[in-house]
């Protein structure tokens, strides 16, 4: 028989750039939405993806259980990664796009040590370097208030929805890298439709419940509400396919770093679409986490190479 080939070197981190600008452009159109519960925008993003992954499931004949190995890996992927994108987009509402986009790129932390713990993924000192300058970078743009004071210029709102905002986002980026090393777990033993299908599915169980216990429900009046809604759904959907090719093909610590430029591209958005200029700091925390996140990529590319030539000899 013919070797299968490996897979192109740096590909799985280009899913995460790609994933990485849909998500932005997804948050982007939430902060334009007017009168929408954070729960229910997650309960049609969720519709959007069990419709369109559904005749993927059919075609490549993954079933909608999954191997029964992995049935309970699946379960908490979907439960975890539905918990993270409720908080999120909660965050999303109460807080400035940017400032939310980078106190979740805090994730490379908690990722690399629960992948360090659970996958025993090697943890080197350039792992540590990148993300602490990743990580270094975030805590100058956030600029969060128990380290800077409650008197911070950008807060949309009071300091309580602030407040409240920043906790959902710390708990959306705990949950988020959870689902990254399940993710990475699972491997390519379980197709990413079926996974997808298993974050789809519990997420809308669980935004419906909670929906009716607020009494939230609404359809929105305007249709260009409706409109972006259909996009939130799109986007998302796009958005998600990527990072999980992402995670089955390379590790969930570089990953999960390389998802910094969720931040480049948040700013850039906030800047052209929000009129919303960014601070010095703003710059000083950017230019931080792009350098974490190339030195990943190019070490990446250059144990990529190390690795073919081996294969090679």
């Amino acid at each position: 028989g013919t070797k299968k080939k490996d897979a192109c070197p740096g590909l799985g981190l280009f899913y995460t750039v790609l994933s990485a600008f849909l998500f932005s452009v997804a948050s982007l159109f939430l902060k334009k939405i007017e009168d929408v519960h954070s729960v229910e925008v997650s309960a049609i993003r969720c519709v959007f993806q069990m419709v369109f992954v559904l005749p993927g499931l059919i075609y490549y004949k993954t079933g909608f259980l999954g191997p029964k190995g992995k049935r309970i890996f699946l379960f908490f992927r979907g439960f975890l990664g539905s918990s993270a994108m409720i908080l999120l987009y909660y965050a999303f509402q109460v807080m400035p796009l940017a400032d939310t986009t980078v106190i979740t790129l805090s994730s490379p932390v908690f990722t690399s040590l629960l992948a360090w713990i659970f996958l025993k993924e090697k943890y080197s000192i350039w792992d540590l370097l990148f993300t602490l300058l990743a990580v270094t970078g975030v805590i100058l743009i956030a600029r969060p208030p128990f380290l800077f004071g409650s008197d911070v210029a950008g807060i949309e709102g009071s300091y309580t929805d602030h407040l409240k905002g920043t906790i959902a986002a710390i708990m959306s980026t705990v949950s988020g890298a959870s689902t990254f090393v399940i993710i990475r777990k699972v491997g390519k033993s379980v197709h990413y439709f079926l996974s997808i299908w298993y974050y789809a599915v519990i997420g809308f169980i669980g935004c419906v419940i909670a929906l009716f216990v607020m009494d939230e429900w609404r359809l929105p009046y305007c249709g260009k509400d409706r409109v972006l809604l259909v996009l939130i759904g799109l986007l998302g959907l796009g958005g998600q396919i990527f990072l999980t090719k992402a995670l089955q093909i390379e590790k969930a610590g570089p990953v999960a770093i390389m998802k910094t430029m969720d931040m480049v591209f948040a700013f850039i958005l906030q800047i052209l679409f929000l009129n919303h200029l960014p601070a010095w700091w703003t710059v000083g925390g950017a230019l931080c986490v792009v350098a974490g996140s190339s030195g990943t990529a190019i070490r990446k590319w250059r144990q990529s190479l190390k690795k073919a030539r081996q294969n090679e000899i």
